[in-house]
């Protein structure tokens, strides 16, 4: 019986041990009150804690397995929270990097762990029920951001899985483009048909609410938290306090040009003698039969790394290889901050700093469209302009303080992904976490054994 009793609270010893631990990692001093649960699950005995099974009898072999599931679910749910989850890649926006099928080990650890703002919701969703389409969450707790210590910091090249920041609103109907550029699109059309019709031009601001409840009354609109919206996963360009410019399709941070990872792609046109290029070749240099298009006559518009378009460019049936890089001076309406006042595209863009937490920046009404989101949204301020007198809380302001970090992101697939350029800043509460590496890689084009990369598993991220 004494053994038995100081096993007990050695068992409890342990466990408190490490529960503090854990407490002081979180910071929430409240917490010391599950060691009393502690105690009373290792020595007095008091509370039956797992209600579905009794103490005093032998349990039948559901309940043993509802208690093993249980165990199961909430294991991997603090496992999910605190230590890594699983990724799998969707698109082929970071092409050659990371493939379309691979699923990733993606470190919590890294950056730190964040504690989620929703925490009652479905085990192992992100977003939706499966089957029903619902919601996988619940309104009724939010709690607020609190990042926990991380073994490093977000550093330039870093790939980062983090929630996209457009994702906040979603339409039903579209949930793969952001609801602001459905807005936005929606408001470029209304203006395109007054010009049309020679109707009375209105201002952006007037275009941009009738795009919006033309959206509102043609959709079905829902709203995400942050830890709800969909993950993405990019290459972090540009940390806090860097400035990211676009030159030619040529990524410089802080003026010094950044080399081409050996994978990042751009898109090329591929002209050939009037003949087809053999499948076989493709399939060689890895270019993927949805990446292949053809355009008019026998020319391809590839996605295309380096050394795969010196490559093609070697082959017998093939005249020229192009890459494709916008020209300098045109303003695309998709890319950020969306203002013809900045004449950018996605191959020609800024210079654009990228604000650092506690820096200021000088604001007036030609810069503000930069960072009025992260005022606005992230930061959750009352922002609104009178004539040229910018107001933020009521109060005149001509400056601004960040409250946050933010980071810049660009897929390796530069041509073929919506990151950074087209929707703006990652604030540091979106991030979840560094991929480590490769566990599982499908391609869907194959079948059976065939689908699997073996080349791939076990491949550093």
């Amino acid at each position: 019986m004494e053994n038995l009793f100081q096993r007990k609270y050695l068992k409890f010893f342990v466990v408190s041990i490490l529960y503090v631990l854990v407490v002081i990692w979180i910071g929430s001093w409240w917490l010391l009150i599950g060691l009393g649960v502690i105690y009373d699950l290792y020595v007095s005995e008091k509370v039956n804690w797992t209600f579905w099974k009794s103490r005093t009898r032998k349990n039948n072999v559901f309940i043993e397995w509802l208690d093993a599931l249980i165990f199961a679910v909430l294991a991997v749910t603090l496992i999910n929270i605190f230590l890594f989850q699983n990724y799998k890649i969707p698109t082929g926006s970071m092409e050659k990097s990371l493939l379309i099928g691979d699923r990733l080990f993606v470190s919590k650890i890294a950056y730190g762990p964040r504690m989620p703002f929703t925490p009652i919701a479905v085990p192992f969703t992100q977003n939706t029920l499966p089957f029903t389409n619902g919601k996988s969450w619940s309104d009724l707790v939010h709690l607020p951001y609190k990042h926990l210590a991380g073994l490093e910091k977000v550093k330039n090249n870093d790939a980062v899985v983090f929630n996209f920041p457009e994702g906040d609103t979603v339409v039903v109907e579209d949930q793969v483009t952001s609801y602001y550029e459905i807005v936005r699109s929606t408001a470029r059309s209304l203006r395109q048909r007054d010009e049309i019709l020679k109707k009375e031009i209105k201002s952006d601001e007037e275009y941009y609410k009738l795009g919006r409840s033309e959206v509102w009354k043609n959709n079905h609109i829902i709203y995400r938290p942050i830890d709800r919206t969909d993950n993405y996963v990019k290459r972090c360009v540009g940390i806090p306090g860097d400035t990211v410019t676009i030159i030619k399709g040529d990524l410089f941070i802080n003026g010094k040009k950044v080399p081409e990872n050996t994978t990042q792609q751009t898109d090329y046109i591929v002209q050939t003698n009037g003949s087809t290029i053999n499948p076989k070749a493709f399939e060689r240099l890895n270019i993927a039969k949805e990446d292949q298009d053809m355009m008019e006559g026998v020319r391809y518009l590839l996605p295309l790394t380096r050394s795969n378009a010196e490559a093609l460019s070697k082959f017998t049936n093939v005249t020229s290889v192009t890459r494709v890089i916008g020209t300098p001076g045109e303003y695309s309406p998709v890319i950020f901050p969306h203002k013809p006042s900045y004449i950018w595209d996605e191959d020609n863009f800024g210079p654009l700093w990228i604000p650092s937490k506690g820096s200021v920046v000088k604001l007036n009404t030609s810069n503000l469209c930069l960072y009025e989101r992260i005022i606005k949204v992230y930061e959750h301020n009352e922002l609104r302009i009178e004539g040229s007198t910018i107001y933020i809380n009521n109060k005149p302001a001509d400056n601004y303080t960040f409250k946050m970090n933010y980071y810049w992101m660009m897929g390796d697939n530069r041509h073929r992904s919506a990151d950074s350029r087209y929707w703006g800043f990652v604030p540091e509460d979106h991030i979840i976490g560094k991929p480590k590496f490769i566990w599982l890689s499908t391609d869907k084009e194959l079948q059976g054994f065939k689908k699997i990369r073996f080349n791939r598993i076990l491949k550093k991220a």
